[in-house]
Formats: structure tokens, sequence, C-alpha cells
């Protein structure tokens, strides 16, 4: 009886030990923000973020960063990496800080360039985002070069430097991570093409051409430009709608599905008149949400599936009015929530593409909106960061003014948010 009594006691403290564990567990996407708008697609479990903010309030740390650049932090760890680059292009950094205390870890010219490519004075030279996982960090700067870097020590592991790619305003395309490949754009003036490598060792696993015919006028017969026409800076996204996973790509002229591990084109929907696509696609509900092109952007809602040009039969609806060029949407339950790049936020309903409330927020947006603990963030061109309620009735919640401007996407983790500001960055939190 005592043995049992014993026994049952045990299975209790295990039970209870067991119950402190899940609570103290980190939460997905919570501890980390490895790549670009996250693990969730611009969405964070991160706890304790602060509302309000200000140079004097609520700033843990800031630290100068040299150069111009603007890549979007990211975090594994205590470490916060970032790229940099001089302004002419001529030399390309990746930057490590201390997450506790924004101390400078590592500062590494990873390359110099001799002859660099034109970039336009609104983008910069060092605008990828880096990709991290636990002793790895991946920097990536386009056609320049991209490596593999050890996080602790700092040391080169590999790099490549000998894509041909005329990014002709600069590059703005991000890498992500899938199994054993880094997956990344080249969408140029010149050459259009995805890639895998393989992310041990650099090397080339597949290179898969775009395949639309980029044409040489529009619907009404007037010639194109090679360049502004061919060109794309969208970030690949991985998903999978329960026939396998998908990489979820959108260059020039055409949204792409490809089959991640081979690169194998399984459909794609066209859109002639529109170019230059910059911000990442988000999905949810069995639908994919793309922001197609620049200037005139459209938000398209694409059912995924079927072979080869499916924009006949896949594209559910079609929203032309206010849809950001720049900035990414955010999917939150049924509900799509954006701000164009002249500072007009909206949600939609994610069903029928139909207003749910539109209103001029006022300012520049180039960094998308990020969403945490019932609240979404739009981060302006102007240093200004309005907090406004998750839901179907607009209601701003504090608005902060920080640095000279934001062209980067922050990160969230527990604790903070790491924003970045044209020279510094700022750890936001406790």
């Amino acid at each position: 009886m005592r043995r049992n009594a014993a026994i049952l006691l045990d299975m209790t403290r295990i039970a209870a030990f067991l119950a402190v564990v899940v609570l103290v567990a980190p939460v997905f996407g919570a501890e980390n923000w490895p790549q670009f708008r996250g693990s969730d697609q611009g969405r964070s479990d991160a706890k304790g973020l602060p509302l309000k903010w200000s140079e004097k309030e609520n700033i843990k740390w800031q630290t100068v960063v040299h150069g111009k650049a603007w890549s979007s932090p990211v975090v594994f760890g205590d470490q916060i990496w970032m790229t940099s680059a001089t302004e002419d292009g001529r030399e390309l950094f990746g930057v490590c800080l201390d997450r506790s205390s924004g101390k400078i870890v590592h500062d590494l010219r990873l390359f110099d360039v001799a002859v660099p490519q034109f970039a336009h004075k609104f983008n910069s030279y060092g605008s990828p985002s880096p990709v991290i996982e636990a002793g790895r960090v991946y920097i990536t700067f386009g056609s320049p070069g991209t490596a593999c870097v050890d996080t602790k020590t700092g040391k080169k592991i590999w790099e490549r430097t000998d894509f041909v790619c005329n990014h002709f305003r600069g590059a703005g395309s991000s890498p992500v991570i899938f199994n054993n490949l880094l997956l990344m754009h080249f969408d140029g003036s010149d050459f259009q093409f995805v890639v895998g490598l393989n992310k041990e060792n650099g090397e080339t696993v597949w290179k898969t051409p775009r395949s639309v015919d980029y044409g040489d006028q529009d619907k009404n017969g007037k010639p194109q430009a090679d360049g502004d026409f061919r060109k794309a800076f969208s970030t690949p996204v991985i998903a999978d709608f329960g026939g396998g996973p998908v990489m979820l790509s959108l260059g020039s002229k055409a949204f792409y599905g490809y089959e991640p591990q081979s690169g194998h084109e399984l459909w794609r929907v066209e859109n002639r008149n529109c170019h230059s696509g910059s911000s990442t696609p988000v999905f949810g509900n069995g639908m994919i949400y793309a922001c197609m092109g620049f200037g005139k952007g459209e938000l398209w809602a694409i059912r995924p599936g079927g072979s080869g040009n499916v924009s006949d039969s896949h594209v559910a609806w079609k929203l032309k009015k206010n849809v950001p060029c720049k900035p990414s949407v955010l999917l939150i339950n049924d509900l799509i929530f954006m701000i164009d790049d002249n500072g007009i936020a909206s949600c939609v309903d994610a069903k029928s593409g139909e207003d749910v409330w539109r209103t001029r927020v006022g300012g520049n947006y180039s960094a998308a909106p990020l969403y945490a603990d019932g609240r979404i963030y739009f981060f302006s061109e102007e240093g200004k960061t309005t907090v406004i309620e998750a839901g179907r009735q607009y209601k701003v919640l504090a608005e902060n003014q920080l640095g000279d401007g934001f062209m980067s996407t922050p990160a969230m983790v527990d604790g903070g948010m790491i924003l970045r500001s044209r020279t510094k960055v700022y750890w936001a939190g406790r």
C-alpha cells in the first residue's frame, strides 16, 4: 500500500513537472526571428512587447550601424544579424549584435566589389535580409555575393559570386531555408531564375528559369523596357496545402508555385500588366494572397494547384484599391490588413476581397506591417509606428516616434522588438 502511494506521489510530481515544462517551453516563433518577416508570415507569438516607446521610453539599448542598408534584422539565440554596405556598394558587410546589450559582436567585410551594379538611390546595396539557423547565418547581396558564415567565429564557410544577374535597380529578395536547401530569387533585367543551393557547401542543386513570356508590348501595343518589366524583389514562401510543400514565388508578370526540393514548376498565374513584384505573399484558409506588381498594384486571391498557366481558373478575386507595392500584407484569421506605400491602411475580407474599413494613417511605407498579441504595427519611413487593434473596426492604440525612419521590417521576440532605422538599431521593450 505504501509502495503504491509512493508511486502515485511520484506520478503526481512528474505530472506537475511536465505541466511546468509545457508552461515555460518557448512558443514557436517567440524566441527567434530567423528570416524576413519571421517564421509565420509577419505574425508573432512573442509576449511582453511594448505598446509605447520613444527615444526616452521603453528603449533598452540603441546601436549605430555604419553604412546604408535596408535589410531586416534576424534573431537566433543571443545574436541579431543584418547586412550593411557602403553607399557606393563597393564594400558589403555582415553585422552581428548582442541581443542583451546591443554591442557589436561581428562586423565582417564579406565582399569587395570593384565595379558595383547600379542601385536606385531609394534602394540600398544591402537590402536582402539574412536567414539564420543554429550555428550558421546565410547572407546575400544578390549577384555580388552570397556567403554562409559561422555565427560563433564569424568565419566564412562558403561563398558564391558566380550568379549573373543585373538587378537593374538593386537587389531586394531575401533567401529562405527549406530542409537542406537555401532557396533564392534572381529576377534581373537580363536573367530571371530561382535556385536551390545545398546549404552545407553552397553548391547548386537546381536552377529553374522563369517560364513566363515577358513579351515586347503591353496589352495596348506599347513597347516595354526590358529592365523594369523583367525585374522583381519578392522573397519566396514555403506553404503546404495538403499535397506537399510548395514554394510560392512572385516574379515579374507572373506568380509561381514550385516544388522546392527539385525546382520543378507546378503552376503559374500570369499578369501581363504587372512588374517588379516586391512584397511577400501570404497564405491561409486554402488560399494565396499576392500583391501583383509595382505602381498600380493589385491584390490577387489565388487558389493553389493545377498545372501550367492557371490564370483563368485559379484566381478567386482581385482588389485594385490602395494595394501596397512594397509593404507585404497580413492575414489574420479571415481578415487581410495592409498599408499602401502612401499611408492608406485597409482591412478586407479574405474570402471575398470586400472592404471592411479603409483610412489614412499618413506617412510613407516600405517596411511590412507585423502582428502580435491582437495588435498590428505599421512602421513608416518617417519613423512613426502606428499600433492598431486587429479587428473589424479601425482603432488606434498608440503612435510612437523614433529614429530617422524605417525602411526595413523589424523583428519580434519575447520581451522586445528590434527596430532598424536608417542609421541605428533599437531594442524596444524590457
